[in-house]
């Protein structure tokens, strides 16, 4: 997306890594920033729906922020290990209401759309569950693939090798539809959870104030650079949907998923096991 944007604007569009508490702290930085177009953040459902939940003291997500564009993301999905007694996600429940507290599930970190998944799971099913919140996905599948715990709530795009492969067992996906390459994997929704239905998605926004024709400009680029077909093919071996929105259908978005996903994320789930 930026080499797309570089080219448009006739403007290099550099791409700087602030990593650290689910994309808080680069958030921060950017919500501090001017709002002359010039300092943007990729933000999304983790850096602001779930971690303002969690903590309250990072930033207000809709009043600190001017949201541009949606950009897509990959839906999330409960995984398993392939030798686990827990054929589909009835049984899966089955045993964890009949053994509360046995099954112990990862989720990539706090902040996260598989920890609020994970969540959100265990409130909606009426189960309990042990949390362990891991510094990313890859040391939460390291400890899935030997053993060390039940379950995952991971980013379909980090799981699918091992889908494929054998390794893993997946039980459900929070897309809204069945993937494409994946036709046996059934949904959440499928299975009787319609409100786990969501993506892990990211997007483009700046400080808040940002001039109208700077926003509406970037957001039509965006759209028009998801439209091409290098971007389609990639984000199509990601496992990462889209969707086309100007900027008010855009900022209506995020208040939906903040609404939505507000009654499963509170500030006492940061007490989860780290």
């Amino acid at each position: 997306m930026s080499r797309r944007l570089s080219e448009v604007f006739k403007q290099t569009f550099v791409v700087e890594n602030r990593s650290g508490v689910a994309g808080v702290i680069g958030s921060q930085m950017v919500a501090k920033a001017d709002p002359d177009g010039y300092t943007l953040v990729v933000s999304g459902i983790g850096s602001h729906v779930v971690a303002p939940m969690v903590n309250e003291n990072t930033f207000d997500p809709i009043k600190d922020f001017t949201h541009i564009a949606f950009l897509g993301g990959p839906p999330t999905v409960l995984v398993v290990a392939p030798d686990s007694p827990y054929k589909d996600l009835k049984g899966f429940v089955d045993y964890a209401k009949a053994n509360p507290g046995k099954i112990s599930w990862g989720s990539p970190g706090q902040g996260t759309h598989g920890y609020m998944i994970g969540d959100a799971f265990a409130a909606t099913a009426g189960i309990k569950m042990v949390t362990i919140n891991y510094k990313g996905g890859n040391p939460a599948m390291t400890d899935l693939l030997a053993g060390h715990i039940t379950a995952a709530f991971m980013s379909f795009g980090t799981t699918t090798p091992y889908i494929q492969s054998g390794k893993l067992r997946a039980l459900a996906i929070t897309s809204d539809k069945r993937a494409d390459d994946f036709p046996q994997l059934p949904t959440f929704t499928e299975q009787g959870y319609p409100a786990l239905t969501g993506t892990t998605w990211f997007s483009l926004s700046g400080p808040a104030n940002l001039p109208p024709a700077i926003v509406d400009r970037l957001n039509v680029e965006v759209r028009r650079a998801l439209r091409s077909p290098e971007i389609v093919a990639e984000m199509r071996r990601q496992n990462m949907e889209t969707r086309d929105m100007d900027v008010p259908a855009f900022n209506a978005y995020v208040r939906s998923e903040i609404q939505h996903w507000k009654p499963y994320v509170s500030p006492a789930q940061a007490d989860a096991k780290p």
